[in-house]
Protein backbone atom coordinates (compact mmCIF):
# COMPACT_ATOMS: atom_id res chain seq x y z
CA UNK A 1 0.00 0.00 0.00
CA UNK A 2 1.12 3.38 -0.58
CA UNK A 3 1.74 5.41 2.29
CA UNK A 4 -0.27 8.21 3.46
CA UNK A 5 0.72 11.50 4.78
CA UNK A 6 -1.07 12.41 8.37
CA UNK A 7 -1.30 16.16 7.23
CA UNK A 8 -2.64 17.05 10.73
CA UNK A 9 -4.15 15.69 14.05
CA UNK A 10 -5.58 15.94 17.20
CA UNK A 11 -7.72 14.04 20.22
CA UNK A 12 -9.75 15.48 23.32
CA UNK A 13 -10.30 13.17 25.76
CA UNK A 14 -9.96 12.91 29.67
CA UNK A 15 -6.69 13.50 29.08
CA UNK A 16 -7.43 17.29 28.11
CA UNK A 17 -7.53 18.88 24.68
CA UNK A 18 -5.42 18.43 22.23
CA UNK A 19 -1.90 16.89 21.65
CA UNK A 20 0.25 18.38 24.17
CA UNK A 21 -2.06 17.57 27.36
CA UNK A 22 -2.36 14.16 26.09
CA UNK A 23 1.69 13.91 26.01
CA UNK A 24 2.06 15.03 29.49
CA UNK A 25 -0.05 12.74 30.77
CA UNK A 26 1.21 9.38 29.11
CA UNK A 27 4.48 10.92 30.07
CA UNK A 28 3.84 11.32 33.62
CA UNK A 29 1.31 8.15 33.88
CA UNK A 30 -1.25 10.68 34.76
CA UNK A 31 -4.81 9.11 33.95
CA UNK A 32 -8.19 10.79 33.56
CA UNK A 33 -10.73 8.46 35.35
CA UNK A 34 -12.93 9.82 37.82
CA UNK A 35 -16.14 8.53 39.47
CA UNK A 36 -19.12 8.40 37.66
CA UNK A 37 -21.11 11.46 38.18
CA UNK A 38 -22.92 11.60 34.89
CA UNK A 39 -26.42 10.93 34.74
CA UNK A 40 -29.82 11.51 37.12
CA UNK A 41 -28.86 8.21 38.89
CA UNK A 42 -25.27 8.01 38.09
CA UNK A 43 -24.11 4.29 38.14
CA UNK A 44 -21.33 3.07 40.85
CA UNK A 45 -18.41 3.32 38.37
CA UNK A 46 -15.35 4.92 37.08
CA UNK A 47 -15.54 7.25 33.88
CA UNK A 48 -13.10 8.94 31.35
CA UNK A 49 -15.15 12.55 31.42
CA UNK A 50 -14.39 15.36 29.58
CA UNK A 51 -14.42 18.35 31.66
CA UNK A 52 -16.19 21.67 30.37
CA UNK A 53 -18.21 19.87 28.02
CA UNK A 54 -21.49 21.18 29.28
CA UNK A 55 -20.26 25.08 29.18
CA UNK A 56 -19.65 25.18 25.98
CA UNK A 57 -22.35 25.64 23.23
CA UNK A 58 -21.86 25.32 19.78
CA UNK A 59 -21.70 28.63 17.93
CA UNK A 60 -25.15 30.05 16.26
CA UNK A 61 -24.39 29.68 13.15
CA UNK A 62 -24.41 25.72 14.31
CA UNK A 63 -27.50 26.09 16.22
CA UNK A 64 -29.00 23.24 14.85
CA UNK A 65 -26.39 20.80 15.51
CA UNK A 66 -26.46 21.36 19.31
CA UNK A 67 -25.83 18.60 21.05
CA UNK A 68 -23.22 17.13 23.40
CA UNK A 69 -21.75 14.55 20.61
CA UNK A 70 -21.06 17.27 18.22
CA UNK A 71 -19.80 19.99 21.50
CA UNK A 72 -17.20 17.47 21.99
CA UNK A 73 -16.52 17.45 18.16
CA UNK A 74 -16.16 21.40 18.58
CA UNK A 75 -14.04 21.09 21.21
CA UNK A 76 -11.88 18.70 19.34
CA UNK A 77 -11.66 20.43 16.01
CA UNK A 78 -10.05 23.61 17.22
CA UNK A 79 -7.09 22.48 18.86
CA UNK A 80 -3.56 21.46 17.11
CA UNK A 81 -4.44 23.72 13.76
CA UNK A 82 -6.38 21.16 12.61
CA UNK A 83 -9.63 23.61 11.09
CA UNK A 84 -6.55 25.38 9.41
CA UNK A 85 -5.20 22.14 8.10
CA UNK A 86 -8.49 21.18 6.83
CA UNK A 87 -9.39 24.57 4.68
CA UNK A 88 -6.04 24.14 3.52
CA UNK A 89 -6.54 20.88 1.87
CA UNK A 90 -9.87 22.20 1.02
CA UNK A 91 -7.91 25.51 -1.09
CA UNK A 92 -5.55 23.02 -2.77
CA UNK A 93 -8.22 20.55 -4.04
CA UNK A 94 -11.52 21.97 -4.19
CA UNK A 95 -14.70 21.55 -1.49
CA UNK A 96 -15.63 18.26 -3.53
CA UNK A 97 -12.24 16.19 -3.41
CA UNK A 98 -12.72 16.56 0.51
CA UNK A 99 -13.87 13.30 2.09
CA UNK A 100 -15.44 13.49 5.41
CA UNK A 101 -15.45 9.75 6.87
CA UNK A 102 -16.19 9.39 10.84
CA UNK A 103 -17.31 6.72 13.19
CA UNK A 104 -19.36 6.58 15.72
CA UNK A 105 -21.49 3.94 18.00
CA UNK A 106 -23.83 6.16 19.44
CA UNK A 107 -23.71 9.22 17.69
CA UNK A 108 -25.82 12.09 18.99
CA UNK A 109 -28.11 9.45 20.60
CA UNK A 110 -27.71 11.60 23.93
CA UNK A 111 -30.29 14.21 22.79
CA UNK A 112 -32.74 11.89 21.43
CA UNK A 113 -32.52 10.07 25.03
CA UNK A 114 -33.40 13.53 26.49
CA UNK A 115 -36.02 14.18 24.09
CA UNK A 116 -38.06 10.99 24.67
CA UNK A 117 -37.20 11.38 28.59
CA UNK A 118 -39.39 15.29 28.13
CA UNK A 119 -42.00 14.04 25.80
CA UNK A 120 -45.48 16.01 26.35
CA UNK A 121 -48.40 13.98 25.54
CA UNK A 122 -46.21 12.03 22.97
CA UNK A 123 -44.56 15.29 21.34
CA UNK A 124 -41.22 16.02 21.39
CA UNK A 125 -39.91 19.64 23.07
CA UNK A 126 -39.75 22.41 20.75
CA UNK A 127 -35.94 23.08 22.01
CA UNK A 128 -35.00 19.54 20.30
CA UNK A 129 -37.42 19.30 17.39
CA UNK A 130 -33.70 19.09 15.23
CA UNK A 131 -34.26 16.37 12.75
CA UNK A 132 -30.18 17.12 11.70
CA UNK A 133 -29.17 15.17 15.60
CA UNK A 134 -31.76 12.64 15.56
CA UNK A 135 -29.54 10.69 13.00
CA UNK A 136 -26.61 8.39 13.53
CA UNK A 137 -24.96 10.69 10.45
CA UNK A 138 -25.39 14.00 13.36
CA UNK A 139 -21.42 13.92 13.44
CA UNK A 140 -20.58 13.52 9.79
CA UNK A 141 -23.03 15.91 9.05
CA UNK A 142 -21.86 18.73 11.14
CA UNK A 143 -18.08 18.39 10.37
CA UNK A 144 -19.17 18.36 6.85
CA UNK A 145 -21.07 21.63 7.59
CA UNK A 146 -18.44 23.36 9.58
CA UNK A 147 -15.73 22.82 6.35
CA UNK A 148 -18.20 23.45 3.65
CA UNK A 149 -17.41 20.11 2.35
CA UNK A 150 -19.06 18.61 -0.47
CA UNK A 151 -17.27 15.19 -1.03
CA UNK A 152 -18.02 11.86 0.32
CA UNK A 153 -19.47 12.22 3.79
CA UNK A 154 -19.71 8.49 4.97
CA UNK A 155 -20.54 7.26 8.86
CA UNK A 156 -18.77 4.27 9.74
CA UNK A 157 -20.48 2.27 13.16
CA UNK A 158 -18.94 -0.65 13.66
CA UNK A 159 -18.65 -0.64 17.43
CA UNK A 160 -15.09 -0.04 19.01
CA UNK A 161 -13.22 -0.36 15.39
CA UNK A 162 -15.89 2.45 13.80
CA UNK A 163 -13.27 5.29 13.75
CA UNK A 164 -10.33 2.61 12.76
CA UNK A 165 -12.11 1.95 10.10
CA UNK A 166 -12.17 5.03 8.59
CA UNK A 167 -8.55 5.21 7.88
CA UNK A 168 -9.06 1.93 5.54
CA UNK A 169 -11.98 3.88 3.33
CA UNK A 170 -9.86 6.88 3.16
CA UNK A 171 -7.23 4.94 1.85
CA UNK A 172 -8.99 3.23 -0.37
CA UNK A 173 -10.99 6.33 -1.44
CA UNK A 174 -7.44 8.29 -2.21
CA UNK A 175 -6.18 5.14 -4.40
CA UNK A 176 -8.82 4.67 -6.31
CA UNK A 177 -9.15 8.54 -7.27
CA UNK A 178 -12.07 9.31 -5.73
CA UNK A 179 -11.17 12.04 -3.73
CA UNK A 180 -7.55 13.43 -2.42
CA UNK A 181 -7.85 14.02 1.38
CA UNK A 182 -9.85 12.92 4.19
CA UNK A 183 -10.70 14.34 6.92
CA UNK A 184 -10.98 10.85 9.12
CA UNK A 185 -11.71 10.72 12.98
CA UNK A 186 -14.83 9.25 15.39
CA UNK A 187 -16.15 11.37 18.83
CA UNK A 188 -18.29 9.45 21.18
CA UNK A 189 -19.77 10.91 24.15
CA UNK A 190 -21.34 9.99 27.44
CA UNK A 191 -25.03 8.84 27.19
CA UNK A 192 -27.06 6.82 29.56
CA UNK A 193 -27.87 4.09 26.78
CA UNK A 194 -23.57 3.03 27.08
CA UNK A 195 -23.55 3.16 30.34
CA UNK A 196 -26.63 1.18 31.64
CA UNK A 197 -26.31 -0.94 28.54
CA UNK A 198 -22.74 -2.08 29.33
CA UNK A 199 -23.68 -2.42 32.88
CA UNK A 200 -26.71 -4.88 31.80
CA UNK A 201 -23.74 -6.79 30.08
CA UNK A 202 -22.34 -7.20 33.22
CA UNK A 203 -19.08 -5.43 31.41
CA UNK A 204 -18.36 -2.41 33.70
CA UNK A 205 -16.11 -2.51 36.59
CA UNK A 206 -17.12 -0.73 40.15
CA UNK A 207 -13.50 0.48 40.07
CA UNK A 208 -10.91 2.48 37.81
CA UNK A 209 -10.23 -0.12 34.92
CA UNK A 210 -7.17 -2.92 35.04
CA UNK A 211 -6.54 -3.94 31.74
CA UNK A 212 -4.44 -6.92 30.97
CA UNK A 213 -4.43 -7.29 34.99
CA UNK A 214 -5.36 -11.01 36.50
CA UNK A 215 -7.88 -9.73 38.63
CA UNK A 216 -9.63 -7.24 36.36
CA UNK A 217 -13.27 -6.45 36.49
CA UNK A 218 -14.70 -4.60 33.45
CA UNK A 219 -14.31 -1.31 31.30
CA UNK A 220 -14.51 1.85 32.11
CA UNK A 221 -16.60 3.75 29.90
CA UNK A 222 -14.97 7.37 28.39
CA UNK A 223 -16.16 10.13 25.97
CA UNK A 224 -13.45 11.46 23.52
CA UNK A 225 -13.33 12.93 19.34
CA UNK A 226 -10.42 12.96 17.27
CA UNK A 227 -9.60 13.87 13.61
CA UNK A 228 -6.74 13.68 11.75
CA UNK A 229 -6.16 14.53 7.57
CA UNK A 230 -4.91 12.13 5.48
CA UNK A 231 -3.64 12.54 2.24
CA UNK A 232 -0.74 11.09 -0.55
CA UNK A 233 2.30 10.93 0.63
CA UNK A 234 5.26 13.25 -1.23
CA UNK A 235 8.44 12.81 -2.36
CA UNK A 236 10.90 12.98 1.41
CA UNK A 237 7.61 12.97 3.38
CA UNK A 238 8.37 14.97 6.57
CA UNK A 239 4.91 13.75 7.86
CA UNK A 240 3.79 11.05 9.84
CA UNK A 241 2.47 8.01 7.11
CA UNK A 242 -0.20 5.40 7.48
CA UNK A 243 1.82 2.66 6.11
CA UNK A 244 -1.07 -0.08 6.26
CA UNK A 245 -4.51 -1.58 7.90
CA UNK A 246 -6.10 -4.85 8.30
CA UNK A 247 -10.12 -5.94 8.64
CA UNK A 248 -11.74 -8.56 9.66
CA UNK A 249 -15.07 -9.41 10.53
CA UNK A 250 -15.12 -13.26 12.36
CA UNK A 251 -19.08 -12.92 13.54
CA UNK A 252 -18.01 -15.21 16.50
CA UNK A 253 -20.65 -13.15 19.19
CA UNK A 254 -22.79 -10.52 19.59
CA UNK A 255 -20.52 -9.28 22.24
CA UNK A 256 -17.74 -11.73 22.64
CA UNK A 257 -14.39 -12.10 20.66
CA UNK A 258 -13.41 -15.23 19.42
CA UNK A 259 -11.57 -17.83 21.69
CA UNK A 260 -8.80 -17.99 19.79
CA UNK A 261 -8.93 -14.80 17.89
CA UNK A 262 -9.13 -15.67 14.80
CA UNK A 263 -10.38 -12.67 13.74
CA UNK A 264 -8.30 -10.36 15.36
CA UNK A 265 -5.20 -12.06 13.62
CA UNK A 266 -6.84 -11.85 10.68
CA UNK A 267 -6.67 -8.19 10.79
CA UNK A 268 -2.84 -8.04 12.22
CA UNK A 269 -1.86 -10.68 9.70
CA UNK A 270 -3.30 -8.31 6.57
CA UNK A 271 -2.16 -4.57 7.83
CA UNK A 272 1.64 -6.02 8.23
CA UNK A 273 1.39 -7.60 4.84
CA UNK A 274 -0.34 -4.10 3.51
CA UNK A 275 2.59 -2.30 5.23
CA UNK A 276 4.95 -4.63 3.54
CA UNK A 277 6.75 -5.12 7.29
CA UNK A 278 7.34 -8.14 9.60
CA UNK A 279 5.72 -8.43 13.13
CA UNK A 280 9.90 -8.02 14.42
CA UNK A 281 9.80 -4.54 12.75
CA UNK A 282 6.89 -2.93 15.00
CA UNK A 283 8.43 -1.51 17.67
CA UNK A 284 5.05 -0.55 19.70
CA UNK A 285 1.47 -2.01 19.70
CA UNK A 286 -1.74 0.41 21.37
CA UNK A 287 -3.42 -2.69 21.87
CA UNK A 288 -7.36 -2.62 22.37
CA UNK A 289 -7.09 -3.70 25.95
CA UNK A 290 -10.60 -2.71 27.26
CA UNK A 291 -10.35 -4.77 31.00
CA UNK A 292 -12.97 -7.02 29.59
CA UNK A 293 -11.81 -10.89 30.55
CA UNK A 294 -12.50 -12.16 27.57
CA UNK A 295 -10.70 -9.50 25.22
CA UNK A 296 -7.63 -9.33 27.17
CA UNK A 297 -6.47 -12.60 27.38
CA UNK A 298 -7.12 -12.97 23.46
CA UNK A 299 -5.11 -10.18 22.79
CA UNK A 300 -2.63 -11.13 25.41
CA UNK A 301 -2.00 -14.53 23.72
CA UNK A 302 -2.22 -12.94 20.49
CA UNK A 303 0.40 -10.87 21.26
CA UNK A 304 2.51 -12.99 23.11
CA UNK A 305 2.34 -15.60 19.99
CA UNK A 306 3.18 -13.44 17.34
CA UNK A 307 5.80 -10.53 17.92
CA UNK A 308 9.23 -10.99 19.78
CA UNK A 309 9.75 -9.28 23.07
CA UNK A 310 11.58 -6.37 21.53
CA UNK A 311 8.13 -4.83 20.72
CA UNK A 312 6.28 -3.11 23.46
CA UNK A 313 2.62 -2.99 23.79
CA UNK A 314 0.41 -1.65 26.29
CA UNK A 315 -3.02 -0.45 26.55
CA UNK A 316 -4.33 3.20 27.18
CA UNK A 317 -7.66 2.42 28.64
CA UNK A 318 -6.36 3.18 32.03
CA UNK A 319 -5.71 6.63 31.03
CA UNK A 320 -9.15 7.35 29.39
CA UNK A 321 -11.47 4.49 29.48
CA UNK A 322 -13.31 2.83 26.75
CA UNK A 323 -14.27 5.51 24.30
CA UNK A 324 -15.98 3.30 22.25
CA UNK A 325 -16.60 4.37 18.74
CA UNK A 326 -13.89 6.85 18.84
CA UNK A 327 -11.50 4.48 20.15
CA UNK A 328 -9.65 3.77 17.16
CA UNK A 329 -8.87 7.45 16.73
CA UNK A 330 -7.73 8.26 20.02
CA UNK A 331 -5.44 5.59 20.42
CA UNK A 332 -4.35 6.07 16.68
CA UNK A 333 -3.42 9.69 18.22
CA UNK A 334 -1.60 8.04 21.50
CA UNK A 335 0.29 5.94 18.86
CA UNK A 336 1.43 8.73 16.53
CA UNK A 337 2.83 10.35 19.58
CA UNK A 338 4.85 7.43 20.63
CA UNK A 339 6.77 7.83 17.63
CA UNK A 340 6.67 11.69 18.28
CA UNK A 341 8.05 11.89 21.70
CA UNK A 342 9.96 8.14 21.74
CA UNK A 343 7.37 7.40 25.10
CA UNK A 344 5.59 3.86 25.13
CA UNK A 345 2.50 4.95 27.74
CA UNK A 346 2.45 2.75 30.51
CA UNK A 347 -0.58 -0.63 30.95
CA UNK A 348 -1.73 1.73 33.73
CA UNK A 349 -3.98 0.18 36.50
CA UNK A 350 -2.50 -3.19 35.99
CA UNK A 351 -0.29 -4.67 39.11
CA UNK A 352 -0.56 -8.31 38.75
CA UNK A 353 -0.11 -9.11 35.29
CA UNK A 354 -2.81 -11.67 33.78
CA UNK A 355 -0.41 -14.86 33.36
CA UNK A 356 -1.26 -14.61 29.77
CA UNK A 357 0.84 -11.69 28.95
CA UNK A 358 4.22 -12.01 27.44
CA UNK A 359 7.48 -10.44 27.41
CA UNK A 360 5.84 -7.31 25.26
CA UNK A 361 4.21 -5.67 27.86
CA UNK A 362 4.92 -2.41 29.07
CA UNK A 363 3.73 -1.97 32.73
CA UNK A 364 5.22 1.29 33.75
CA UNK A 365 6.25 4.24 30.95
CA UNK A 366 9.38 3.49 28.86
CA UNK A 367 11.81 5.60 26.47
CA UNK A 368 12.04 4.04 23.15
CA UNK A 369 13.02 4.68 19.36
CA UNK A 370 9.15 4.01 18.47
CA UNK A 371 9.58 3.99 14.06
CA UNK A 372 7.12 1.56 13.42
CA UNK A 373 3.71 1.11 15.57
CA UNK A 374 0.25 -0.94 15.21
CA UNK A 375 -3.33 0.03 16.73
CA UNK A 376 -5.66 -2.43 17.57
CA UNK A 377 -9.14 -1.80 17.63
CA UNK A 378 -11.74 -4.96 18.21
CA UNK A 379 -15.50 -4.49 18.60
CA UNK A 380 -18.63 -6.21 19.27
CA UNK A 381 -19.95 -8.89 16.57
CA UNK A 382 -15.94 -9.53 15.29
CA UNK A 383 -15.22 -6.17 13.70
CA UNK A 384 -11.38 -6.18 14.12
CA UNK A 385 -9.56 -3.38 12.58
CA UNK A 386 -5.36 -2.85 12.76
CA UNK A 387 -3.45 0.27 12.04
CA UNK A 388 0.51 0.56 11.02
CA UNK A 389 1.43 4.08 10.86
CA UNK A 390 5.40 4.95 10.28
CA UNK A 391 7.51 7.95 12.01
CA UNK A 392 8.32 10.47 9.47
CA UNK A 393 11.20 9.78 7.01
CA UNK A 394 10.73 6.08 7.96
CA UNK A 395 11.31 4.17 4.50
CA UNK A 396 7.83 3.16 3.68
Amino acid sequence: MPPLAIRAFTATSALGRGLEAHSRAIAASAGGLVANDFSTSPLPCWIGRVAGVEDEPLPREHAEWECRNNRLAWLALRQDGFIDAVRAARGRYGASRVAVLLGTSTASIGATEEAYRRLDHGVVPRDLLRPAIHTPHSLAGFVTRVFDLEGPCITVATACSSSAKVFANAERMIRLGLIDAAVVGGVDSLCDSVLFGFNSLELVSAEPCQPFDANRKGISIGEAAGFALLERAGEGEQAPLFIGYGEASDAHHMSTPHPEGLGAELALRDALARAGIEAGDVDYINLHGTASQKNDEVEAALVARSFPATTRASSTKGFTGHTLGAAGILEATLTLLAMRDGVVPANLGATTPDPLCGPQMAWQVEHADVRIALSNSFGFGGNNACLAFARQGVPA
